[in-house]
């Protein structure tokens, strides 16, 4: 009972400190202006189209990121078609999108060229892509701020069909790699909230 006390205690504290986190960032934001919640850092990886991609390619961009492999048979399918709406929407806006593989090895670029192509990705706006899963793991975790990991065949967690676990969250970023926001992409109000605050970032961040 001591360490079940003590267990309840230490899961209070780490969602009361990361729940402080983002509010503290929220209320420390002038009004009609979107709050700082981390910042992306440098990263390499490849593209369908077999170029290299990185940071200094998004220079001056706001941008916003998701998280999908190409074989997922959950929500991916569902978080992709959402992106591709948010393409549509926002033709006449200068935002680009940018789907992070969490199954990299698989996800070679002639496949995500293939998943691309399915939900009609223009290929200098929304961008696929893949590299070491080393690499991509951390940057999702440590740049991100968000879960990932492949789960063994005995997990009990492969229950959901889904042999990776990773977020649903969208990520918006401004033109310094700063994150203003988490959106839940599987979720209508939630992604309706990212395109208002996109219009806010476009009219109130200068370009990088």
């Amino acid at each position: 009972m001591i360490w079940g006390a003590l267990g309840l205690v230490l899961t209070y504290v780490v969602g009361y400190g990361v729940f402080s986190l983002f509010s503290d960032s929220s209320q420390s934001s002038p009004p009609g202006q979107l709050p700082i919640l981390g910042e992306v850092p440098d990263f390499s990886l490849i593209e369908r189209t077999q170029q290299p991609f990185g940071h200094t390619d998004l220079t001056g961009s706001v941008w916003v990121a998701n998280f999908i492999f190409t074989h997922c048979p959950g929500r991916c399918p569902l978080l992709s078609q959402r992106m591709a709406r948010l393409q549509t929407t926002l033709r006449a806006k200068p935002v680009r999108f940018l789907s992070f593989s969490v199954d990299p090895e698989r996800d070679t670029p002639e496949m995500l060229q293939v998943y691309a192509q399915r939900y009609r990705a223009d290929d200098q706006r929304w961008l696929f892509l893949t590299g070491d899963r080393a690499a991509m793991y951390a940057l999702i975790r440590e740049g991100f701020r968000l879960g990932v990991e492949a789960l063994a065949p005995n997990d009990p967690r492969l229950t959901t069909h889904e042999p990776i676990v990773h977020s649903n969250r969208f990520v918006l970023i401004d033109p310094q790699r700063r994150i203003r926001g988490y959106y839940r992409g599987d979720d209508t109000e939630s992604v309706t909230q990212l395109l208002q605050d996109i219009e806010t970032l476009v009219a109130t961040e200068p370009a990088g």
